[in-house]
């Protein structure tokens, strides 16, 4: 295992633990074929109707892998983990105060995933089956299954999702096989709309590119592992593949059925025992990423936190936030995120490419780097402002939080970047 267990979590990736990018692809891809991507794809397709969800779908999946190839080749060239990059970017001190409020927010997602599958297995147990299973049980066993996958860090979390995304892909694009053989003609899935529209197109592409935007910021925590920047290139397709393919297989049905609870799908397809086995394998697969990047980033606020201690601790405390209900606050949870993390990923990409030149030295970091934290707490601060639309920018606040952090920090920076002084 790498670092003595503790994953390059300070250091750089060494060459013995590189791996290709097809490997890196299939571990992002199985992030799509989680409970609660496969959860808003049926939720917002039966809101916005099948048209409008296809054109969310699409201009998300375009946003977030335009993000995601630039902060990829920065992973890929620093060999350091994305909490390392954020040292350089942000300072010592800054640093930390970011990756606290990624750590927060991964153990977030984390818990959110653990209570879907709890709540849905929960409900079909008793209304299939007429037998009450705990749903906190249910939680804590599936917690305990992910922080054990966890602990043996990216090559294990590779060879889990070897086997559960061609399986899960599989049984999906079955079910998909089913709900379209079901309808009289296929024009009858794409007339769909709903009665009664309770969500716009702008607000279904918000919250999708908001339940991914951490992806082009923690990109680097896999590509570092990449052997060659067209490799790590390649990995997004993982995102630009494998999420929109999610979205489709879990909207379709959703249409046909009425239903977003997936096992309650499945109950109509008599296919409610491989749907435990689908979610169970899905939560199991994506949740052991999230918890690999939140237990990365809290291995780089203090030195003698070890990562196997720190992912079982991160694991405890999204236990708990599962057992109290996070999962309320889903839609709210992703609207957050659209504020403060697009501005992060345009800022460390500027620093590494435009002020430290591609070149990172470990010993070259300073203790704050405050260009950086002014340009994400304006950028923040006025996103704030367009999302609550007391005015506008460009209508779409996650663009505007990454175009602010942008422009507030070239600004800022200005005297420091090549480009300015030889056009000033």
């Amino acid at each position: 295992m790498a670092e003595g267990g503790n994953q390059y979590a300070r250091t750089k990736v060494q060459p013995k633990d590189f791996v290709s990018g097809w490997v890196v692809g299939f571990i992002i891809a199985s992030t799509g074929l989680s409970v609660s991507t496969l959860f808003l794809g049926s939720d917002i397709a039966l809101k916005i109707g099948f048209k409008q969800a296809l054109i969310a779908f699409g201009i998300s999946t375009f946003v977030l892998t335009i993000m995601c190839m630039a902060t990829t080749l920065i992973g890929n060239r620093s060999r350091l983990s994305t909490y390392m990059i954020l040292h350089f970017s942000f300072g010592k001190y800054g640093a930390k105060i970011v990756n606290f409020i990624f750590g927060i927010t991964l153990i977030g997602w984390f818990a959110v995933a653990i209570e879907l599958l709890a709540v849905a297995i929960y409900d079909t147990s008793i209304s299939t089956f007429n037998v009450v299973v705990s749903k906190e049980l249910i939680i804590i066993t599936t917690s305990l299954f992910i922080t054990i996958t966890t602990v043996y860090g990216i090559r294990s979390i590779e060879k889990l999702a070897n086997i559960s995304i061609p399986i899960l892909t599989a049984f999906l694009a079955y079910v998909f096989y089913l709900s379209v053989s079901d309808l009289e003609s296929i024009s009858q899935l794409f007339d769909y709309a709903p009665k009664e529209s309770t969500m716009t197109l702008f607000e279904a592409t918000s919250i999708l590119i908001g339940a991914a935007v951490l992806f082009p910021v923690l990109m680097a925590d896999f590509s570092r592992f990449v052997k060659t920047d067209k490799q790590s290139l390649f990995s997004v397709l993982g995102l630009t593949i494998g999420t929109p393919l999610a979205y489709i297989l879990s909207a379709v049905p959703s249409i046909r059925t009425g239903e977003v609870d997936i096992i309650k799908i499945m109950e109509q397809y008599k296919l409610v025992i491989p749907a435990f086995l689908l979610l169970f394998i899905a939560t199991w697969s994506t949740n052991a990423t999230n918890l690999y990047s939140a237990s990365l980033t809290f291995t780089t606020i203090n030195k003698n936190w070890t990562f196997k201690k720190v992912t079982i601790t991160a694991s405890i405390f999204g236990t708990i936030l599962a057992l109290l209900g996070f999962a309320t606050y889903l839609f709210n949870f992703l609207e957050f995120l659209g504020i403060l993390a697009p501005s992060i990923s345009s800022i460390y990409f500027i620093h590494f490419f435009f002020i430290k030149k591609q070149n990172y030295n470990l010993d070259e970091i300073n203790k704050w780097e405050f260009s950086s934290l002014i340009s994400w707490i304006i950028s923040s601060v006025i996103t704030v402002f367009t999302y609550l639309e007391v005015f506008q920018l460009t209508h779409a606040y996650f663009i505007d939080s990454f175009l602010l952090g942008a422009i507030v920090y070239l600004f800022l920076k200005r005297k420091t970047i090549s480009f300015f002084k030889t056009t000033s």
